[in-house]
């Protein structure tokens, strides 16, 4: 700051500087002024001098130094107050501004959210109809158009699925519940949802759960296993996913393993941005490159850790692990266990 200060008061002190130059140079050409009592006097004008720069400089540094330590945000209230005339129209000016940017904010907000409102509701409402068509496909005695239909319909699913989490994940701090989810019952129902899917490319599953269950919420892991699983059959056929799951160092794991085309060892780093999908098969129209990022987006605020392990053409593995139970959990659970011995 003291340099900034300095450089924007150049032009003063080059000027100050000259008229000392001056008076010396007149001093020095006319006999008749002393040139000993005007060295004295720019010798004293540039001690005043320089004092008057050093106790100005705080007082015309505080409005400034407080702008640039301030939060780039549309609160006025930490915005400094202006001492001087200058101050006051820079205050003003940004004030107006902030001012301005705080209602058209506001107004795209609720935009945002009419649109996100209207959007959650048309997406419940396509469900009824959804519905009944799985109903009504479920009824086709002719197999092989009952096994494309329902493929088709699976299809439309995932994709409504997907994005209504995704309008959701902005507020997904409001809707967390932590809790011990069991994982074979929640496991089976996304395989479930899958099997048609899996008949047509002759994937089967093998699941393996020695850690029952794990510590997180149990609607947004449903969805995590969701695209987990659907990714690992899009990129597999004639083979099995591999769902295991355990614990190791105190923390509970959950892997699907699968023997699909594998990802690039230059992709791996990049399949969790958004709309990324392969540089090996780019021309891939099936992949949104939106799944592997909604997962990472979901399993942060879960605090869950996504490992991933590939070789092309060897097929790839995703490992989550899960939080250790804080100590809010063991008090929550123990107070939840019912007494050893009957009580008063």
């Amino acid at each position: 700051m003291i340099i900034t200060y300095l450089r924007e008061r150049l032009s003063w002190m080059l000027l100050f500087g000259f008229l000392q130059f001056l008076a010396l140079l007149v001093a020095y050409l006319d006999p008749s002024i002393p040139f000993r009592a005007v060295i004295y006097y720019v010798f004293l004008s540039l001690i005043i001098f320089a004092l008057f720069l050093i106790l100005r400089f705080p007082k015309e540094t505080r409005f400034y130094k407080q702008l640039k330590e301030r939060d780039n945000d549309l609160d006025l209230t930490t915005f400094p107050e202006a001492e001087s005339p200058l101050e006051s129209i820079i205050e003003a000016g940004v004030r107006e501004q902030l001012e301005r940017l705080k209602t058209e904010a506001a107004y795209h907000q609720d935009l945002l959210e009419e649109e996100k409102d209207d959007l959650l509701g048309w997406i419940h409402e396509v469900k009824t109809p959804m519905t009944a068509l799985k109903l009504m496909i479920e009824g086709i005695e002719d197999y092989p158009l009952r096994s494309r239909l329902t493929f088709e319909w699976m299809r439309i699913h995932l994709l409504l699925d997907q994005q209504l989490h995704r309008k959701r994940i902005p507020f997904i701090e409001n809707d967390l519940y932590i809790e011990e989810t069991t994982l074979e019952p929640l496991l089976f129902s996304e395989i479930k949802t899958l099997r048609s899917w899996c008949m047509r490319k002759g994937i089967g599953f093998d699941v393996d759960l020695p850690q029952p269950s794990v510590l997180t919420d149990a609607k947004w892991l449903s969805f995590i296993v969701r695209q987990l699983l659907s990714n690992a059959v899009k990129y597999s056929h004639s083979s099995d996913i591999m769902v295991t799951s355990g614990r190791k160092n105190g923390r509970s794991f959950l892997t699907f393993a699968d023997h699909g085309r594998g990802i690039a060892p230059q992709d791996i780093p990049r399949i969790f941005e958004k709309g990324f999908t392969s540089t090996t098969d780019h021309g891939n129209e099936s992949a949104s490159g939106m799944g592997l990022y909604l997962v990472d987006r979901i399993r942060r605020p879960l605090n869950i850790e996504l490992d991933v392990q590939s070789q092309p053409g060897q097929g790839s593995v995703f490992t989550l692990w899960f939080p250790e139970p804080n100590t809010f959990t063991k008090i929550r659970h123990s107070r939840d266990r019912p007494p050893l011995h009957g009580g008063t």
